[in-house]
């Protein structure tokens, strides 16, 4: 992201100390309408002068204009709002920072700076607020929340007090949304012998069908439209880059949903005298090819949500036929959450058909093949299939 850099950043700021205070609400517009190459930025600068020498109590107003801002435009805001605070250092209007807090539709970059002004004001009310705050829309202000509660279950631990830790353990595993801070939490839990779904928590989605390979010699496989990308037939034989290929079923074994196309699509046995691998899998998967995975998600309701992916390959995604994104770029490495996708779900049936392309480079860490994909909010929070059972604990 693009900040006014630290010595305009300077400059704008004396000259804001030597113009009067004006109506914040005329400034906010100029500064919301700045965009990518320099669009609006005369302008802003400007007004972003108005903000700077703005009063303390025009805090929340200036923190309510990052409601659907762009981030260039938010990073503007934030400067006014640094800009603000050091003149008034820890002199800020407390009880409206906590107000704007608690009104959980603001944006959450500005909660989360709010809250920071807040400790930076009275750290003890931060502290104290943070106890409401572990179901938070904020995920920045949940992990903050999460983490309170586990710092209670270490010392409830450290007494000796086991089932009570673990109890606190679960609840701050259950609220979190943060990839590390679940990890370490399911770890932790297991370690004093209780159980954790790891893949309900996210909402990995491990049942696929999965046919291929089609051919992606020289690259061309990408934006190649093979018959998946028509219409999903579960009975068809299509012709795939060495001959007939059908749909496969394929669950992932990985708790984290993973799935590995080189296990579906092994590579032919090597040569007599060849050693294969230890421990079975393979090492030396396809390469210049495509392949297909297909799921059908139930949504209880019609709603928004988020495709999250994690994969190492150039894809695409479609949802209900429609195309959601694509990404044409090989071996960057793998991640929960690598990629989010806004959608909207309908009620009922929902068809995701996801494009997986392997290269054909040759290097070691470039025969890996598998991706992951799960359905949640927003915030992270899984989104279930109709119908699906709660694991009992």
């Amino acid at each position: 992201m693009i900040r006014p850099s630290a010595a305009a950043c300077a400059a704008l700021l004396l000259l804001a100390t030597r113009l009067p205070a004006a109506p914040v609400a005329e400034a906010l517009p100029a500064i919301r309408a700045v965009d990518h190459e320099g669009k609006g930025n005369a302008a802003a600068a400007r007004a972003w002068q108005v903000l700077a020498a703005a009063d303390a109590e025009a805090l929340p107003e200036i923190l309510a204009g990052m409601d659907g801002a762009n981030p260039l435009a938010a990073n503007w805001l934030r400067a006014a709002v640094d800009a603000v605070v050091a003149r008034h250092g820890d002199r800020l209007p407390l009880a409206a920072l906590v107000g704007f807090l608690g009104e959980k539709d603001h944006d959450p970059r500005a909660r989360r700076l709010a809250f920071a002004l807040v400790k930076r004001a009275a750290p003890a009310r931060a502290e104290a607020l943070l106890e409401g705050m572990v179901e938070d829309p904020s995920v920045e202000l949940r992990r903050d929340a999460v983490a309170k509660v586990v710092a209670a279950a270490e010392a409830m631990k450290a007494a000796g007090k086991t089932e009570e830790a673990l109890a606190a353990y679960r609840r701050a595993f259950d609220a979190s949304r943060n990839v590390e801070q679940i990890q370490s939490l399911a770890a932790t839990i297991r370690g004093l012998g209780g159980t954790v779904d790891v893949t309900r928590h996210f909402g990995f989605l491990r049942g696929w069908q999965v046919i291929g390979p089609f051919d992606n010699t020289g690259g061309k496989g990408f934006a190649a439209v093979y018959p998946p990308e028509q219409g999903i037939d579960p009975a068809a034989t299509l012709d795939g880059k060495e001959g007939k290929v059908s749909w496969q079923p394929v669950e992932s074994a990985d708790e984290y949903g993973v799935v590995n196309v080189n296990l579906v699509y092994p590579p032919p046995a090597p040569p007599a005298g060849e050693a294969k691998a230890a421990d079975g899998e393979p090492k030396e998967g396809l390469k210049g090819v495509v392949a297909y995975a297909v799921t059908e998600f139930d949504a209880a309701e019609a709603r928004p949500a988020e495709l999250r992916l994690g994969c190492k390959n150039a894809w695409k995604i479609w949802l209900n036929g429609a195309p959601v994104f694509e990404r044409e770029e090989y071996h960057r490495g793998m991640e929960i959450d690598q990629y989010r996708m806004p959608v909207t779900l309908r009620k009922g049936s929902n068809t995701i058909l996801v494009k997986l392309c392997q290269d054909e480079q040759r290097r070691p860490w470039t025969t890996e093949w598998e991706f992951q994909l799960r359905v949640c909010d927003e915030v992270g929070t899984a989104i279930h299939p109709a119908g699906a059972a709660v694991p009992a604990r």
